[in-house]
C-alpha cells in the first residue's frame, strides 16, 4: 500500500516511542547491573544475607524493573499506534511480540518479590534455614524467562523493522539494520535452546546487543528528526500537516 501521509498523531507517538525506550532501556541496565549484579553474586546462602542485608536497595531494583515493564507497553503502544497505516496486521504482531517480552519480564520481577517473601516472611522459616536460600534462588534466577521473552521481542523488532523499511518513515539502511540484527537475535536465542553450549560459539552479549544498538540509534532518530517519507524535507512534511 502506498504511505499517503503522515498525521499528527503518528508523530506525537513516535516522540513518545523515542523518549520512553531509551529512559526505560537506562533505568533496567541501571537496576540489573548496579544493584542485583551486586547482591547476586555468590551462594544461595550468601545471595540471601545480601538481600536480607540491603533490602530496601533491593526493593528499589524490583520497582525498577517494573518501570521498564510500563515503559515496555507504553512503547510497543506508540511504535503501533505510528506503524498502522503501513499494515495493521503486521503491527499487531509486532506489538504483541513485545508484550510478550513485558510479560515474561514481569514475570521474572514478581519471582523477585516471591525469593524476598521466602527470606523475610516468618511464615516460611518452618521449611528450615538451610533449604530456604535454595528455594529463593529458584526465583532468584530470571535468565530462561528473559530468553524466552528474547525470542518474541526479537520477531516483534524484526517485523517492525520491516514496517519501517516498507514505509520510508526513517532512512532505508537503518531499517535493514533493524531487520538483521532483530532477525539475528531470534535466530541465536532459537539455536540457544536447543544448544545450550551455543554461548562457547557466540556470546550471550551478542545475541540481543546489535538489536539494541538499533533501538537506540531508531529512539533518537525519531526524538531529533522525526518520521519522514522518502524525500520530504523537514519543511515540506510540516507544511503537509497543516
Amino acid at each position: 500500500m502506498a504511505i499517503r501521509g503522515i498525521d499528527e498523531t503518528q508523530r506525537t507517538a513516535a516522540k513518545v516511542a523515542g523518549l520512553v525506550y531509551p529512559i526505560s532501556f537506562v533505568i533496567v541496565v541501571a537496576v540489573n547491573f548496579g544493584i542485583f549484579a551486586r547482591l547476586l553474586v555468590g551462594s544461595p546462602a550468601e545471595n540471601a544475607r545480601n538481600i536480607l542485608a540491603h533490602e530496601i536497595l533491593f526493593r528499589i531494583g524490583i520497582a525498577g524493573d517494573m518501570v521498564y515493564c510500563v515503559g515496555v507497553v507504553v512503547a510497543l503502544t506508540a511504535l503501533y499506534v505510528v506503524l498502522k497505516p503501513v499494515s495493521q496486521g503486521l503491527s499487531l504482531f509486532m506489538a504483541f511480540g513485545r508484550l510478550i517480552h513485558g510479560l515474561t519480564w514481569l514475570l521474572a520481577t514478581l519471582n523477585l518479590f516471591t525469593a524476598l517473601r521466602l527470606l523475610s516472611d516468618a511464615d516460611y522459616r518452618e521449611l528450615g534455614a538451610d533449604h530456604l536460600p535454595t528455594l529463593a534462588q529458584l526465583y532468584l534466577s530470571g535468565v530462561d524467562a528473559y530468553y524466552v521473552g528474547l525470542l518474541f521481542w526479537a520477531l516483534g523488532a524484526t517485523v517492525g523493522s520491516y514496517l519501517w523499511f516498507k514505509s520510508n518513515y526513517i532512512p532505508r539502511a537503518l531499517a535493514v539494520f533493524g531487520i538483521g540484527s532483530s532477525a539475528w537475535g531470534a535466530a541465536c536465542t532459537l539455536v540457544f535452546y536447543v544448544f545450550p553450549n551455543f554461548p562457547k560459539v557466540v556470546n550471550l552479549w551478542w545475541f540481543d546487543t546489535p538489536m539494541v544498538i538499533f533501538e537506540i540509534v531508531l529512539s533518537f532518530w525519531l526524538v531529533f528528526r522525526g518520521l519522514r517519507l522518502s524525500g520530504e524535507s523537514p519543511g515540506t512534511s510540516a507544511a503537509a500537516d497543516h
